[in-house]
């Protein structure tokens, strides 16, 4: 049988091989490199704010797992939980005590999550809560917006029909149009569309799900009154409203997204973060709706790694590590990065609109403003990927795609900062004349 000491020792020639065996050379599509060139770093450890890949370099690290390290990689605490936990099992398909630990937390900081069930995925978790959501109200059609991402879900893999109130369109091959046609996709940002819609299909809408500061068109924040105007037009119509909090969930803040802006949502999807680097999600909300849930109700739901005790473990210790007052000076640090990245592309003369929600940023080569998926769009996405190489030359590591967001920790500190910021201007400088 083969063992990582027959493999090559390189990320190029452990990429050759990965070639052969995984699709692309990767799990998930975004880690093969494609939007920005180059072959993907295999990586060997982490530590903090840093990485280290097969060949011996270090990075800082600004992707943190696309999210759950929100204190870092590795850290004692953390690692110290799961080792712990896995001494005493790794699973054993039951209820545990830190099951229940998790979950009491997770409503103290979130109390619009009444009750709530575990899942191992972000997609799980939101397949479920559309289920529940039509299974509650009666109704068929779910309403999302281009350019959030909910998952890989059939019923969430639309792109906007040729109008806004039209059927959606499949973004993936494999997904039947009759199952894109009970999603309808809208502009994010634009409260109007919804009104539009919900006013087309009265009586037909069982829930809007969104991510409140989207994460995957680049961090995009809700413009002034759309979430509050997402919260009203639900009510009035009798849909739910769903917060897709699997990236903001306790990194805008300990309440996420939700606590930040003071909006209750009907049912809300988490993962990342509550499990602490491991797989793990749920998704919760009011008690009316979740007793709907088997074996309460007739909604079939259920997974054999649901609730894995060392994942909840991991992320009992990540909640406990998470204070309010840290959450403060991670503004701070972000803020200063956007400041200095601003800075040092004006200095460059590089055209350049940073978005930033907490501890979430993302850069976007052109003038901006950008709220919504077709202004990301229209961002020089072959001067991201310059800038990409040129950071990953620097010893920073990025996001390999403009349509990601960037992810600060409590590991990062001002000397990271000062470093990115240093690396950006000079690759600012050297990319300055890159094709647009």
């Amino acid at each position: 049988m083969p063992s990582t000491q027959d493999l090559p020792h390189t990320s190029d020639g452990l990429f050759e091989r990965a070639l052969d065996i995984l699709p692309a050379g990767v799990s998930s599509p975004v880690r093969a490199f494609g939007a920005v060139g180059g072959r993907p770093l295999f990586i060997t450890s982490g530590s903090g704010s840093r990485l280290v890949d097969v060949d011996g370099r270090e990075y800082i690290d600004l992707v943190m797992s696309w999210g759950p390290l929100l204190h870092g990689h590795a850290h004692p605490q953390i690692v110290g939980a799961i080792e712990e936990s896995s001494r005493r099992g790794t699973t054993f398909g039951a209820p545990t005590a830190v099951e229940v630990e998790l979950a009491l937390t997770i409503r103290a900081l979130m109390p619009s999550l009444e009750m709530l069930r575990f899942t191992s995925s972000g997609t799980e978790a939101t397949m479920s809560a559309l289920r529940l959501a039509r299974a509650f109200t009666g109704r068929r059609i779910i309403a999302k917006f281009d350019g959030c991402y909910h998952g890989h879900v059939d019923a969430l893999l639309v792109k906007a029909g040729s109008g806004a109130l039209t059927h959606g369109s499949p973004t993936s091959s494999g997904v039947p149009q009759e199952v894109a046609e009970a999603t309808r996709s809208l502009r994010y940002n634009d409260l109007r569309q919804v009104e539009e819609l919900m006013r087309a299909e009265a009586g037909g809408v069982a829930a809007i799900i969104v991510e409140p500061v989207a994460g995957n068109m680049g961090t995009v924040p809700p413009a002034p009154g759309f979430l509050q105007g997402l919260r009203r037009l639900t009510r009035e119509h009798g849909a739910l409203l769903i917060f897709d909090e699997v990236i903001t969930g306790f990194r805008l803040g300990p309440g996420g997204a939700q606590g930040r802006y003071g909006i209750r949502p009907d049912m809300t999807c988490l993962g990342k973060i509550i499990g602490g680097g491991l797989p793990a999600a749920a998704f919760g909300g009011r008690r009316d709706i979740m007793q709907l849930l088997s074996p309460l109700g007739p909604v079939y739901q259920a997974g054999t790694l649901s609730g894995n005790p060392v994942a909840m473990a991991a992320g009992a210790a990540s909640l406990r590590l998470a204070g309010g007052a840290r959450y403060a000076q991670l503004e701070q640090l972000a803020t200063a990065l956007q400041g200095g990245l601003l800075d040092e592309a004006s200095a460059a003369g590089v055209e350049l609109t940073v978005n930033r929600e907490g501890s979430m940023l993302s850069v976007f080569f052109g003038a901006g403003p950008v709220t919504d998926l077709d202004s990301a769009q229209a961002c020089d996405t072959v001067r991201y990927a310059a800038f990409f190489r040129a950071m990953l030359e620097s010893g920073i590591y990025l996001p390999p795609s403009q349509f990601e967001t960037w992810m600060l920790s409590f590991a990062h500190t001002s000397a990271d900062v000062e470093a990115v910021v240093s690396a950006a201007g000079a690759a600012f400088r050297s990319t300055a004349k890159a094709p647009g």
